[in-house]
C-alpha cells in the first residue's frame, strides 16, 4: 500500500485521484506547451515521448511505494486540471518528501497550484509522513518558488538535481 498517495482525497475546488494510463490525452497538452519546460533541461523534445515517460515514472512511483502524482479534476466542470502529488525523492543523498504541482497552462494563474499543494501539505501533516516537506523548483522558476512560499515553505539550500539548478524550500511540520 502507498501511504503517500492522495487518491480520492478533496480541496475546495479539487478532487485528488491515481492517475491512469487513459490521462494520458488529458496530460499531454501540458508537453506540447514550450512554456512547461522552459525552465528543466534533460526532457525529451518530442510530447509524445515526454507524456508517456512523465506517466511511466508516476506509475513506478505508484507501484513501488514513493507516492506519486495524482490527477487534480475540478470539482464543478469534471476537467482534468493537473497533477499534484507527494513524492520521495533523493536531494543530496537524502531522502525527502515533495510536494510537486503541475497544472495544464489553461488554468494556470486561477489559485490551483497553491490550493494542490496546500491540500498535499495538510494530508501529509494529518498523516504524518514526515517532520518536513520540500519542493524541488528550478531557480528561474518564479511562478512555482511563489506558490512554495504561499504554502508556508522557505528556501532551504540550493543545489543540482538532475543536472538542473534548484532551490529547496522546505517547511517543517
Amino acid at each position: 500500500m502507498n501511504n503517500y498517495l492522495l487518491d480520492g482525497f478533496e480541496s475546495d475546488r479539487l478532487c485528488f485521484r491515481k492517475v491512469n494510463p487513459s490521462d494520458a490525452k488529458f496530460w499531454l497538452p501540458f508537453h506540447e506547451d514550450p512554456r512547461t519546460s522552459e525552465f528543466w533541461d534533460g526532457l525529451p523534445t518530442d510530447p509524445t515521448t515526454a507524456c508517456e515517460q512523465d506517466l511511466e515514472r508516476t506509475f513506478y512511483r505508484y507501484s513501488n511505494n514513493l507516492g506519486g502524482k495524482m490527477a487534480l479534476i475540478s470539482k464543478t466542470t469534471g476537467e482534468f486540471v493537473g497533477q499534484s502529488g507527494l513524492l520521495v525523492q533523493e536531494v543530496d543523498a537524502r531522502k525527502e518528501l515533495e510536494i510537486a504541482y503541475s497544472l495544464l497552462p489553461k488554468f494556470w494563474k486561477q489559485g490551483y497550484a497553491i490550493e494542490a499543494a496546500s491540500a498535499c501539505k495538510e494530508y501529509a501533516l494529518s498523516k504524518k509522513l514526515s517532520h518536513s516537506l520540500i519542493s524541488i523548483i528550478h531557480k528561474d522558476n518564479i511562478p512555482s518558488q511563489k506558490v512554495a512560499l504561499k504554502n508556508g515553505m522557505r528556501y532551504d539550500t540550493t543545489t543540482d538535481y538532475h543536472g538542473n539548478p534548484v532551490y529547496i524550500f522546505r517547511i517543517h511540520i
